[in-house]
């Protein structure tokens, strides 16, 4: 399987660090606790779409496109980076954001990613929740071409065969570094919601044989309809790299029992979590997908979901520019990992 056979553009800081986690491993008493750190990954301050925008992107310039145009919730990382890599790569920027979240502060509104797709000079749109968002990015399309722009469309979260690309290199990458320090990696753990990071993990360790357990822990979805949707990209993406079949449907588990109320709103267990890994590790988490997956390892550890002597990576995907957007919704008084939330 050749990536090299794709377009690509050179945005990301790789390899991102493999790191041990030695004060949260003690904390927490159990498995050896790693985290690959993809808010490492530089662009705009990092994050996992940054992988996947090295494939869009290049797609998008060899198509001649003047501006790209993508989607999200008002806070999303992956709008952040798709307007950092346009600013970078002298593309324009439309981005549309879906107002998931009822009664948003002002600093939700303001803040965070969205004061950041601002100085990167992306051009911002809000529709209803709700909304076709297919729908409102072929409209935005219409009305740029008619102005005379040739226009690049991105999913949300950069998430079809191409953007998957980012997470299955992703997975060789991860492979490699464990084999040259020696780690034998027992489970992978990330925060799952668009599904391209998933799938394009899944597609990449099955390539290479890895037979290594990949857990998603959901940010929206329910587990049925997040699996699905995985398997269906997964199976995408393999018949695009070459590889058909090689992913099966037993291969792609999600846990959606840390999702809360719903995509983007605060959970108690999310707010521990990303005060116990500031607290212990100094890293930080964001509050609605890292941190919400976060929660929902350290929950499983102390279950006993994993064995006290297995090795897991957790794959940090950035957005801790969102913790600004939700300063009236975080606590930052305790430290403790409340059971089940």
């Amino acid at each position: 399987m050749l990536l090299s056979r794709h377009p690509r553009v050179s945005l990301a800081h790789l390899p991102t660090p493999l790191e041990f986690l030695p004060r949260l491993t003690e904390h927490l008493g159990g498995p050896n606790i790693y985290v690959k750190r993809d808010d490492c990954t530089g662009l705009g301050t990092g994050g996992n779409k940054t992988r996947k925008l090295e494939f869009l992107m290049a797609e998008a310039l060899q198509s001649d496109a003047t501006v790209v145009i993508t989607q999200g919730a008002v806070q999303s990382n992956h709008a952040r980076q798709t307007a950092a890599a346009a600013a970078r790569l002298g593309v324009k920027c439309e981005l549309v954001f879906e107002k998931r979240v009822a009664g948003a502060s002002d600093a939700y509104l303001n803040s965070g990613n969205v004061l950041l797709d601002r100085l990167f000079g992306a051009r911002i749109r809000e529709v209803a929740k709700g909304s076709d968002m297919s729908e409102e990015l072929e409209a935005v399309a219409i009305e740029l071409r008619e102005g005379g722009e040739t226009p690049y469309i991105i999913p949300g979260g950069g998430s079809n065969p191409v953007g998957a690309l980012g997470y299955v290199d992703c997975a060789f990458e991860l492979a490699n570094q464990a084999n040259r320090s020696g780690l034998v990696i027992d489970h992978i753990v990330h925060a799952t919601g668009s599904a391209g990071t998933q799938a394009g993990l899944a597609v990449g360790l099955k390539a290479i044989h890895a037979e290594i357990p990949l857990l998603g822990v959901g940010v929206n979805a329910g587990k049925e309809a997040q699996e699905q949707r995985v398997f269906d990209l997964a199976m995408k993406t393999a018949e695009f790299v070459g590889a058909p079949g090689v992913v099966r449907r037993e291969d792609i588990v999600c846990n959606c029992d840390y999702v809360g109320e719903g995509y983007g709103v605060p959970t108690e267990g999310m707010n521990a979590a990303v005060l116990l890994l500031a607290r212990l590790e100094g890293l930080l988490f964001d509050p609605v997908y890292s941190g919400k997956a976060l929660a929902g390892m350290i929950d499983l550890v102390q279950k006993g979901f994993f064995k006290s002597g297995d090795n897991i990576v957790f794959i940090h995907t950035g957005g801790s520019a969102g913790l600004f957007a939700y300063v009236d919704r975080l606590k930052t008084d305790g430290a403790s990992q409340k059971r089940g939330q």
